[in-house]
This record gives structure tokens, sequence and C-alpha cells, in this order.
């Protein structure tokens, strides 16, 4: 039968301060989470006199020596051959028939394991879903591209719950369901931001390992540009998703007020005065202004419409000079007119005179 979980050291960082130390990051891979705890050589040597004082017999497994010469801060081939002994250590007593270590305080303690875990069943899932509550639950950040993956699942996970929320919201009949579909919405949006922030974190440090860790698995720079669409990808639907949620809360903000007017004046009797606004009946642009807003918007109204006015005027005003200058340029032209025609005539008089004169010559 496999463990409950799968337990590994993938790689191991060195810490940032005045006196640098290794760290060695452990992947715990469980049936509804993984994550990732921190922990430092010293914390194993605790662990194993822990295991040693409540079972009464040390673990089946030998820690590595400590190292007398060197230092695995400055020594990376002997960070590699202690990680992987470390791993050694944790696998064997995790998965030894014998499961007198597995079930002490201090072995769960040391993993961030639920108390309930070494009695794990089918009916307990639910718990410890809710007992990993988030990425890294032992407060360690990702630095494992498969629980980064995992991960990842859970967060599309989130934002399908978030649609399907956000759906029944609008299918919902009473306040009531469109109220818990709401809740139910921002509760799946707020732990996708969460997870977002964790996988960016994440990404980060995947990255760094990858460009100098030790051990683990190394991802290249299209895997992780992958990865990084795909997050901007799930940033991008999840604030669609909120602009979704909050313009559904604000229609209903919106059609909650003009009902209970209408119920108000239904229940009363009374009727709005003529020539009154009537709330519902009016138009987007007037619907958020109060009487004086109004007021102005018509003035405003009146004064556009007066520019349009101007406009036209200035339209037949040119249009009018047009007409005149046209007038003037045909009165011209039958000035010319006539003039030819007064022309033509004296010529056709020479041409008569011409005509008889060549008459009584033949």
């Amino acid at each position: 039968m496999a463990p409950p979980v799968e337990i590994s050291v993938p790689n191991a960082t060195i810490s940032t301060g005045s006196k640098p130390y290794t760290i060695y990051n452990i992947s715990l891979r469980l049936p509804l989470r993984s994550f990732t705890v921190q922990k430092r050589y010293s914390d194993f040597l605790t662990l194993h006199s822990g295991l040693t004082d409540q079972v009464g017999s040390p673990p089946p497994a030998t820690l590595p020596a400590k190292s007398w010469f060197s230092k695995t801060v400055s020594d990376a081939k002997l960070t590699e051959e202690r990680r992987e002994a470390l791993e050694a250590y944790l696998q064997t007593i995790n998965s030894i028939d014998d499961a007198r270590w597995r079930t002490t305080s201090v072995w769960r303690t040391f993993l961030n394991l639920p108390s309930s875990f070494a009695n794990q069943t089918s009916s307990t899932a639910g718990a410890l879903h809710s007992v990993l509550s988030g990425p890294g639950a032992g407060g360690a950040p990702i630095t494992d591209p498969v629980i980064w993956l995992d991960c990842h699942r859970d967060l599309k996970t989130q934002l399908q719950d978030a649609r399907l929320s956000l759906t029944n919201r609008d299918q919902a009949s009473t306040p009531q369901k469109q109220h818990e579909a709401s809740v139910a919405a921002k509760s799946s949006l707020v732990k996708s931001g969460t997870l977002i922030t964790a996988l960016e974190e994440g990404l980060t440090n995947i990255q760094k390992d990858s460009q100098g860790g030790w051990g683990g698995q190394k991802l290249g720079e299209g895997e992780i540009r992958r990865r990084k669409d795909l997050l901007a990808s799930a940033r991008k639907d999840k604030e669609g998703l909120e602009n979704l949620l909050n313009a559904m809360i604000t229609k209903s903000k919106l059609d909650s007020t003009v009902a209970s007017i209408q119920d108000k004046e239904a229940l009363v009797g009374t009727k709005p005065r003529s020539g009154g606004r009537v709330l519902g009946k009016e138009t987007a642009e007037t619907r958020e202004l109060d009487n004086a807003g109004v007021l102005q918007l018509q003035k405003q109204k009146m004064a556009d419409q007066d520019l349009d006015v101007e406009e036209l005027r200035k339209i037949v005003m040119r249009q009018k000079e047009l007409g005149i200058a046209i007038n003037q340029e045909l009165e011209v032209q039958n000035e010319m007119l006539k003039m030819v025609d007064e022309d033509v005539d004296r010529v056709q008089g020479k041409i008569n005179i011409a005509k008889r004169r060549i008459g009584k010559i033949s």
C-alpha cells in the first residue's frame, strides 16, 4: 500500500542574512494538497532525538553525519550529498511498515501535518483540506515545480467555482439566494487572489533555483514563460469575474431601490405629481442626478442646442451669400449675351446691305 503522503527533498537554498545557512525544502504531496516546509540540518537532529525519546528506540534510518571541516553554505557537493541523505531518511520513516515513528507528535509537527493525519481515512479528507488551507501551509514558499502545478490546478478550480457561483446568483429567484451565491463567489475570488500571489512568488523561487540552485527539477526559459502566461491568464479571468460580481451587486441595489419606491407608492396609493420626475422611467443620464443636477443638465442641453442653431444659421448665411453671388454672375452673363445679340444684329444688317449692293452690280 502506498504511503498516505509522498515526501521528497527536491532542493536546498541559502538563507539571506548576516550568517547564511542552508535550508532544505521538503516537498509533501497529500491526497488533496501539496505544500513545502523548510528545515535546517539542526531541525533534523531535533527530530531524530524526539523520535527516539517518544518511541523508545531510534528510527530505522540514520542521519548524515555532521561535517566539521567544511560547510554546506560554501560546498555545493556536500549540500547535494546531505540533501540526498536527508531525503532518504524521511522516505525510510514514511514508507516502513512499522508506523510507530510516523504516529508521533514530533513527526507531525516537523512536517506540519494535522493531528488526525495518523488515522486518516477518506472521511477525513475534507478536514485535511480545511487544515491545509493554502500553499506552503508551513509558511514556506513554493519551490517545487510539481507543487506549483498542483497549486495552479487548485487556482483553476477556485475560478471555476467562482463562475458557477455567479451563474447561480444570476439564476437565483430570492435575495437570500443571491446573497449566498455572492458570498461564495467572493470567497472563491479571495482564495484565487491568494493562490496567484503564492504562485508568482513560487515561480520566482523556481526560476532562481533553475539558475543556481542545487538538486531538484530545473525549468527552462520556455516553461517559465509558459507558466507566466498561465498566471497572467488566471489574473485576467479573476479580474473579469470580480468586475462581473461588482456589476451584479450594483444592479441588484439599483433594482431594489426602484422596487422599494414603487412598492411604497402602490401601498400608500400615491402617484407622482404631474410634470414631476418618475423614478424608473428616466434615462441612464438622469437617473443618478438630483433635481438640481437635472436642471443643470437641461441648461447644458439647451446651450448645446443654441450652439447647434447658431451653426445652422451660419450655414444658411453662407448659402445665402453663395446664392447672391450666383445671381450677380447670372446678371453679368445676361448683359454679355445682350451685347452679343446686338453685335449679331449689327453684323446681320451689314450683311443685308452688302447683299443688296451685290444685287445691283449683277
